[in-house]
């Protein structure tokens, strides 16, 4: 489905006359070397030409056919850029792209310089004209490529799908969703950008793109695809970065799904000419080596892409490319026998959400129930569209278009929704973009209003041209707030950094426990997502660490459908040591200031939580000046704490005060740096 397309600038040069000028040595008598070349070209484009077209009406992907073909085509074009057949073979080319916009004026002048120059030209021409929203021009090209190409029911099956095209795009246009969709122009260049997933919370984005990365580049100067990440801050998504670990290779690594609870990463790549799924996991900050799945989804006998997680984890739905059908990619799954072992069953395939034409990303929602599913097939307004799938008593349902704006007359697939239905990611290569397939958001209106005389209103905060109608728009399904996401940290109560900790959610009602889970070494962060309308309860234990557990409602129907929480664990572990970076003194004095309270106050919480306690306070300095005043100094300082923790309550017998002056040194005093990491104030367990 990818293909890689150098942008390169181009004038079209039209006689005034629209005349045709043939690549005939008598048109060239002055330029004869000139016009060699240009032939050779041609015909050297010709050879990849012909392998594209005929994997496109294989149902099957053309590869860099069309890339190698227009590379050539357009030495030729600007040795002469008025032939007609020319012009179609370069529209041809980006028809089948994804830059595929840019063949409208290639199309469009070879219709006017030669209308007979191809066969096919009428084909292409109205599919121009669809991507151009002439919809009745481009319904009229395709009848009359009907009439007058004899071999046309070879193809009868590729006319019959671009004219229904047309006929969905008119009567979606016409009606569309209440739904924004926008550009999200800070992940996006001219490159592609496609594949988003993104978290539940809507916080953490995983993206493909061919940006240039270092690699060495194909014949035509693109590049591998590679996966990248994106933060969402203050509302504004930060520049993509390559995914920490060994993801990434000179391949092209393509993301296909973020699991629910973010540390797992389905993805596709190309082996020997294999393409497999392949699953990723999260370990710390890195993302681990990615492991080719089963044979029973992976297999040796044919392709597989575009891979999603089931809402429980149990199974795995994907597309599989047999090499025996004519009709492309097919949706099937695969559910596992054991989730200790892991062993899939036997792909099936879903016969249901299946068209005679190719299937593309999935994705399943987290009630289980829901598909998001892009297809070429019936009922697509042009290319991919995507589409939705009611799960019924067991049985998926016929997918069901999604409507404009969400959809065009260009592709639009890999649809990834957060987990509140306010929001979602897709992928389009539509007109306005950056270039190529660009990242968009989706932002669902919600409920219907009452209808006003101008809709205008409803689209000030959105980049999207406003729409004036004078009644209410067609409601668009969006799935009720049924499920929160319950997010956090586990961090240290003293020194705030994360620690890995063993989390169980039990459903207090039942007594059943939900889930357990460990959080990220690297980060502490963890994220679930729970059915709302129920009393949880939440048990954390971490080695050294006091056991943690509380209570917390998640209302039904609930607002914000987020709980984030902080979980602070205390530190027992005789002989830890903890550095309170936040005491402060002025120089060579050891009166605390006001703004050490926080740190003091926190350390003072964890004695009370934790009766029996016990702790040295200790005092360290650098190297500068007197050891004999310094140590003296450190002494006073590390007294003073022991004095503030008394006057808060903490018995004197729990604590001692040392001063070790510069005697303990916990890295060189050669650099300020380091005398400033060794005047410090710290704390030790020494009994619990």
């Amino acid at each position: 489905m990818k293909y890689i397309v150098t942008s390169i600038a181009l004038v079209i040069g039209l006689m005034a006359s629209a005349q045709n000028v043939d690549f005939k040595s008598a048109n060239f008598k002055d330029d004869k070397e000139g016009f060699k070349k240009a032939n050779a070209a041609i015909k050297t484009g010709d050879e990849f030409f012909t392998l594209g077209n005929e994997a496109v009406f294989a149902v099957k992907s053309p590869g860099l056919n069309f890339e190698l073909a227009r590379v050539q085509y357009e030495k030729a074009q600007k040795f002469n850029s008025s032939n007609g057949e020319l012009n179609y073979k370069i529209g041809v080319c980006y028809a089948n792209s994804s830059y595929s916009e840019k063949c409208i004026p290639f199309l469009k002048t070879a219709y006017k310089l030669d209308p007979e120059c191809d066969p096919f030209l009428n084909f292409y021409y109205g599919y121009a004209l669809q991507l151009d929203g002439d919809f009745n021009g481009a319904k009229k090209a395709y009848v009359k490529f009907e009439a007058e190409y004899k071999r046309a029911d070879n193809f009868s099956k590729f006319v019959s799908k671009r004219k229904r095209e047309c006929k969905v795009a008119i009567g979606s246009i016409a009606s569309p969703i209440r739904a924004w969709v926008d550009n999200v122009k800070e992940l996006n260049t001219v490159n592609n950008e496609y594949g988003p997933s993104v978290s539940t919370d809507g916080a953490e984005l995983i993206l493909t793109s061919n940006r240039p990365n270092g690699h060495t580049p194909n014949e035509v100067g693109g590049y591998d695809d590679d996966i990248y990440t994106s933060t969402l801050e203050n509302g504004i998504w930060s520049k993509p970065t390559p995914i920490k670990g060994a993801v990434n290779t000179e391949s092209d690594d393509v993301s296909n799904n973020l699991s629910y609870d973010g540390t797992k990463l389905l993805m596709h790549r190309v082996e020997d000419g294999q393409c497999d799924i392949f699953e990723s996991k999260l370990v710390g900050a890195n993302w681990t080596a990615p492991n080719k799945l089963p044979s029973s989804i992976s297999s040796t006998r044919a392709n597989e892409r575009f891979a999603s997680y089931s809402a429980d984890g149990w199974s795995i739905y994907f597309n599989r490319d047999n090499a025996t059908r004519s009709t492309g990619y097919e949706v099937m799954y695969s559910s596992m026998q054991s989730k200790i072992q892991k062993n899939y069953m036997a792909a099936q395939m879903i016969s249901t959400v299946n068209s005679k034409f190719n299937e593309g990303p999935i994705y399943i929602h987290l009630d289980g129930k829901t598909m998001y599913i892009a297809s070429e097939g019936t009922g697509s307004m042009g290319g991919y569209d995507i589409f939705i799938s009611e799960n019924i008593n067991g049985t998926w349902s016929k997918p069901k278009n999604l409507g404009y704006p969400i959809n065009t007359q260009y592709d639009d697939f890999f649809f990834s929704g957060t987990a509140n239905g306010k929001y979602a990611y897709i992928a389009s290569n539509r007109a306005g973009g950056s270039g190529g397939f660009d990242i968009y958001k989706v932002t669902f209106w919600g409920p219907e209003k009452e209808p006003v005389m101008a809709t205008e209103d409803y689209l000030l905060a959105s980049i999207v041209n406003p729409i004036a109608d004078n009644s209410m728009e067609e409601s668009v399904t969006v799935k009720k707030k049924s499920f929160t996401v319950f997010k956090g940290i586990t961090i240290d109560a003293i020194s705030r950094k994360p620690v890995e900790a063993e989390i169980e959610i039990t459903d207090n009602a039942t007594g059943k426990m939900i889930q357990t889970f460990t959080t990220n070494s690297a980060t502490g962060k963890f994220i679930i997502t729970l059915a709302s309308g129920k009393n949880y309860g939440i048990a954390v234990k971490a080695e050294g660490y006091l056991f943690h557990s509380e209570n917390f409602d998640i209302p039904k129907g609930s607002s914000d459908n987020l709980v984030n929480k902080v979980i602070e664990l205390k530190n027992i572990k005789i002989g830890s040591k903890i550095a309170l970076r936040n005491i402060f003194f002025d120089t060579g004095k050891s009166l605390l200031r006001s703004q050490s309270n926080a740190e003091l106050d926190r350390l003072v919480k964890l004695m009370k939580d934790v009766p029996n306690l016990k702790v040295e306070i200790s005092g360290h300095t650098d190297n500068t000046g007197s050891a004999k005043l310094n140590e003296s100094l450190s002494q006073s300082r590390a007294q003073a704490v022991v004095t503030y923790l008394t006057k808060k309550g903490i018995a004197a017998s729990r604590m001692t005060a040392k001063g070790y002056g510069p005697n303990a040194p916990i890295t060189s005093n050669g650099t300020a740096d380091g005398r400033q990491q060794n005047r410090r104030t710290e704390f030790e367990i020494t009994g619990n």
